[in-house]
This record gives C-alpha cells, sequence and structure tokens, in this order.
C-alpha cells in the first residue's frame, strides 16, 4: 500500500487525496486542466452559485484545521443559516431562529484554490496537472498501475495499490469495471432537465437588509428556483434555474425577467436592489438532464485497487446545493474506512459511502419526483415522507425549533430520521396543516 492515485482535482479528488496521504506512503493527484487559478474548462459549473453547508465547513476544516478561518480571511463570506439568510424552501419561509452552525458563501475556484495549496503542502502529496487518466492497469484480478497521457505519444504507467475515480459526473470508474469483468454497477437515474444561468452582481452591503444569503427553492407549482450570495471580492454571485425544461433566457433583461418570477413578492427589497446594479456583462448557462447515482454498493466483486468518490458515484440536482458537502461526507466515510484496515476496502468504502450519501439522494429523489414533468413515480414511502416534510416545511415558517430542525438535517449535520423526533412531530402536528395556515391566513385578511 505504498502509492496512491486519485484522478481528479476537484473537491471530491482533493478532500479523498486529504485522507489518503495519512494511509500511504505517496499520493499523486492527476487532473486534465491546467491549474492556473479561477475555473477549471472541465468543470463548468464551477462558475455558478457555490456553499458549503454546515457539515461540509466542519469536514474541510477537520481535514484541514485553520482553513475556514484563511477562507474568511481572503475574503469568504461565513453565515448563519436561520439568522442571515432568507430561506424559501417548499414555497415556504422559514421563521428567523438562532443556530450554533454557520455555512460558508464562496466561489467555488476560491475554495478549490485554498483546499489544493494546503494539500499541496503534505510532503507525500504530488500534482499532475494538464494529464488525462487514460485507465488502470489490472493484473491479476486487481489494479497495480494507472495510466495517464498528455498527448497521443506521451503516456506514462504510474505504480499504484489503490486508483480513485474522482473526475465529477464523467467519470469512468463503471466503465473499467465493466471492461476489468467484475460488471458494471447498478445505476439509478432522475431526469430532471434543469438549466440555469449565473452572472456577477455588484451590489451594496445591506442589499438584502443585512442578510448574506437568499434561496428560494423550486416547487411543482413553480419549477423556478434562484440563489444569491454575497461571495469574496465584494461581489454577490446571482444563480436562478428552472426544472423539466423551464430554462432562464441568457440575456441579462430576459434573466432578471425570470427572477422576478422567483423572488417571493412579500420580499420587496430584491427586485429593485439587482435591476439598480450595473448590468450584468454575461449570463453564464448550465445545464443538468438527469441525477445518477451508481449503485458500487451493490457490485457483486469490486475490483481491488478501484473505487469511485464525488460525483462518480452520486450526482445531484444542483439547485439543491448540496453537492460539495455530499463529497466531504464520502472523504469521511474513506477515512473511517480505512482506519478499520485494508482488507476488503473497496467494498467496505462502497457501502460507507453509500450510507453517507444516503440523505442527500433521498432529499432529492422525493423533491424531483414531486415534478409534475418528471418522469417515473415516488414509492409510496417517498411519497409518505414528502407529504410529512411539507408539514415540516410549513410549521418551520412560525416555530423556530421546527426551522432549526429542518434547517439541520438540510445543512447535513442530521440524518432525515431527526425529523421524526417528538418535538418536532408535535410542531408539524400543530403549525403544518394546509387547512390552519388558510385560516390564519383568512383572519389576518379579515382583521386587516
Amino acid at each position: 500500500m505504498d502509492h496512491a492515485v486519485v484522478f481528479g482535482a476537484g473537491l471530491a479528488g482533493l478532500l479523498s487525496a486529504r485522507v489518503l496521504a495519512d494511509g500511504f506512503t505517496r499520493v499523486t493527484v492527476v487532473e486534465r486542466d491546467r491549474l492556473t487559478g479561477g475555473p477549471r474548462r472541465g468543470v463548468p459549473q464551477g462558475r455558478h452559485a457555490h456553499a458549503l453547508l454546515p457539515r461540509g465547513r466542519q469536514i474541510i476544516d477537520e481535514l484541514f484545521p485553520g482553513v475556514v478561518a484563511e477562507l474568511v480571511a481572503a475574503g469568504a463570506v461565513p453565515y448563519r443559516p436561520l439568522e442571515q439568510a432568507r430561506m424559501v424552501l417548499g414555497g415556504q419561509r422559514m421563521c428567523r431562529a438562532e443556530t450554533p452552525e454557520r455555512g460558508l458563501a464562496l466561489t467555488r475556484p476560491f475554495l478549490e484554490d485554498h483546499v489544493r495549496r494546503r494539500l499541496l503542502a503534505l510532503p507525500n502529496v504530488t500534482l499532475l496537472d494538464g494529464w488525462d487518466a487514460v485507465a488502470p492497469v489490472v493484473r491479476d484480478g486487481a489494479v497495480t498501475a494507472a495510466r495517464i497521457a498528455r498527448a497521443p505519444h506521451d503516456h506514462r504507467v504510474l505504480d499504484a495499490a489503490l486508483v480513485v475515480d474522482a473526475m465529477g459526473r464523467a467519470g469512468r470508474a463503471a466503465t473499467w469495471l465493466a471492461e476489468a469483468g467484475p460488471g458494471r454497477p447498478p445505476v439509478e437515474e432522475v431526469e430532471v432537465n434543469v438549466g440555469y444561468g449565473t452572472c456577477s452582481l455588484e451590489l451594496p452591503d445591506d442589499a438584502l437588509g443585512g442578510d448574506l444569503l437568499l434561496l428560494v427553492g423550486a416547487t411543482p407549482a413553480n419549477p423556478r428556483g434562484m440563489a444569491l450570495f454575497r461571495v469574496e471580492g465584494e461581489r454577490w454571485i446571482l444563480s436562478a434555474g428552472g426544472m423539466c425544461g423551464d430554462h432562464p433566457p441568457t440575456d441579462p433583461a430576459g434573466f432578471l425577467d425570470f427572477v422576478a418570477t422567483v423572488v417571493p413578492a412579500a420580499m420587496t427589497d430584491v427586485m429593485p436592489a439587482l435591476r439598480a446594479a450595473p448590468p450584468p456583462g454575461r449570463i453564464l448557462p448550465a445545464r443538468f438532464p438527469k441525477a445518477v447515482r451508481r449503485r458500487y454498493d451493490r457490485l457483486r466483486a469490486p475490483l481491488p485497487g478501484l473505487i469511485a468518490a464525488g460525483d462518480s458515484t452520486c450526482s445531484v440536482d444542483p439547485l439543491y446545493g448540496q453537492g460539495m458537502s455530499a463529497a466531504a461526507l464520502q472523504a469521511v466515510a474513506l477515512r473511517d474506512t480505512l482506519a478499520r484496515g485494508r482488507h476488503d476496502l473497496e467494498r467496505r468504502y462502497f457501502r460507507a459511502a453509500r450510507r453517507a450519501t444516503e440523505p442527500v439522494w433521498q432529499l432529492a429523489l422525493t423533491a424531483d419526483l414531486a415534478f409534475p414533468g418528471v418522469p417515473g413515480a415516488p414509492p409510496l414511502l417517498s411519497r409518505l415522507a414528502g407529504r410529512y416534510v411539507a408539514r415540516v416545511q410549513r410549521a418551520a415558517t412560525r416555530d423556530p425549533s421546527c426551522a432549526l430542525a429542518f434547517a439541520r438535517v438540510v445543512g447535513l449535520m442530521n440524518p432525515p430520521s431527526a425529523l421524526m423526533r417528538p418535538a418536532v412531530m408535535r410542531a408539524a402536528a400543530r403549525h403544518g396543516s394546509p387547512t390552519v395556515r388558510k385560516d390564519r391566513n383568512r383572519r389576518r385578511l379579515t382583521d386587516s
């Protein structure tokens, strides 16, 4: 177990390499793009709004002690989810509540640059950028090396006891498994046909009245969502998108008109601030056709020496903002698996990674299948869970303890089962009924 090779220098690859550096003599990260700072060509979604959820922020600071303080000192924006953010989920605006957790708003290239710098400060980690992954080399039924290429006639072979596919949604581990004999893993897919656009804006620091983040989730009634974050460089990032082919235009005026259909009418300060800002020079588009989960945990015989991480295993709708934190959860799964020894490492890791990302997948699956334009019928348990979550979301508009419980689940600090605690169930029963909310709204209108 001398040398590990990680294909991909995105966040999943960087965090995997950090974990492997504690268990291997040498770790080499191989990246196709030249890493010169800023957005990478191979990661078009890296230009769009990103934030580290509280659990993702916590994990990265555990793996690289002090890196969050470095990020904040360099301009990243910490925020308290229910105190400094306006969160509208399931069509319900969550009420204000004190929360001990912090998220972190920043651009993805900014985060990766800092994490990569810290990773490469480790003496046993090397980066080879500008090299493409060709395939692992398999001998006698196990990976023994990794083949990489920089040009058609410029190949190298790196001896390796472990190869990690962290190349994102374009990961090739499933193909390599099929070629080596174990076969492809089962695949779960949900066609969401998401399209979104992003621009940078110059807004005053108090553009949202002191709030640092606005998040509006899509609903079956309005399959559009948006995120407005304050990030490093004294600027704001605005991303907006839609499900099921309802995509925003890429001209600045049309894009802001699209955003206007998402912003709640009660937030009368948002659109005037956006329209008063200097016009964005360009709207950057992106597409996300389907959510995919590759069930490596169901392989009958994993290939010794090959694992996958990040979006290579589980890729959900980016409008939910959980991708980077899900990659961090998988890094913890790899760390814990390595700590229990090397025997049957691949099988144990794939099972641990599946357990780590199960809440992310199930929350996304329940939300996606509620849209009429998304093919597939949700299982009975998912339908029941969706109805209960909707009650919790309605209760979270009035009950701070319920809002905090829901925010901790969305922030991946707690599993979804935490919503079944007695206090949350009582709040959902008291405040979560649609009929109760309609009656209260009717009384308010009558009183006014």
